[in-house]
């Protein structure tokens, strides 16, 4: 029996769930545009353990969504789920949020290309089969009316997730092309069968060297203040 907590913190949404042999038991989570993750991640994790009547040393591992996404989501997150493996001497297992995104598709043909929003037409992508297996590895991509012609020139492609509207936008209509239609971010609750998976193989990161999955350099705000001379 594994107790596994889930921390998912690379869009705006702050999710925190708990499983139990790779079933969610218990789920929190809130979508908040400001960025309010570092004040819900310990209210959340708190909530999930009392749903389920255990305490944090009860927990045999902690999956944390490891990117791309925002950079300040991704520090927060990965920052706390480091936090309480080394504080309980637990493992720490990395998934991926493009990854753990797909799966809150189900289709049986085609493929699925979930989306994350990145600045200006740019958005992280990848593309997974009906199994969620990888056929294309994740890229930062700038969408245009060209964008996935050669998977649509095979079968239906599903474009999911919070970058999806760019497609709507930046893509004429293509028969093969399919919209879900909830606008969906990444939560903890598709985290569990992945990091499950990893438990029992034992693929766990380094506490002291993990390192968030980036993708690109963060560009920060230019600084207003004159250069001193």
């Amino acid at each position: 029996m594994a107790y596994i907590l889930h921390i998912e913190t690379t869009t705006t949404q702050c999710s925190v769930g708990l499983s139990k042999d790779g079933k969610i038991i218990a789920l929190s989570e809130h979508n908040d545009e400001q960025y309010s993750h570092s004040e819900k991640l310990h209210l959340y994790t708190q909530e999930c353990l009392q749903q389920a009547s255990i305490t944090l040393k009860d927990l045999d591992a902690v999956a944390v969504s490891k990117g791309p996404g925002s950079y300040t989501g991704l520090r927060i997150g990965v920052s706390a789920a480091k936090g309480i493996c080394f504080a309980l001497d637990i493992p720490l297992i990395s998934v991926s949020t493009l990854l753990s995104l797909s799966h809150q598709a189900t289709v049986h043909s085609g493929v699925i290309i979930p989306l994350l929003d990145a600045r200006r037409d740019e958005v992280y992508s990848a593309v997974y089969d009906k199994n969620h297996q990888e056929i294309r590895n994740i890229q930062a991509e700038i969408i245009t009316n060209d964008s996935f012609l050669s998977y649509l020139a095979k079968g239906t492609v599903y474009v999911m997730g919070p970058g999806a509207e760019k497609c709507k936008l930046l893509i004429d209509e293509h028969p093969n092309l399919n919209f879900e239609p909830k606008i969906s971010l990444p939560s903890a609750q598709q985290m569990a069968e992945i990091a499950q998976s990893k438990f029992e193989r034992k693929e766990f990161e380094d506490v002291a060297y993990f390192e968030p999955f980036y993708l690109k350099d963060f560009l920060g705000t230019p600084s207003q203040k004159k250069p001193i001379r």
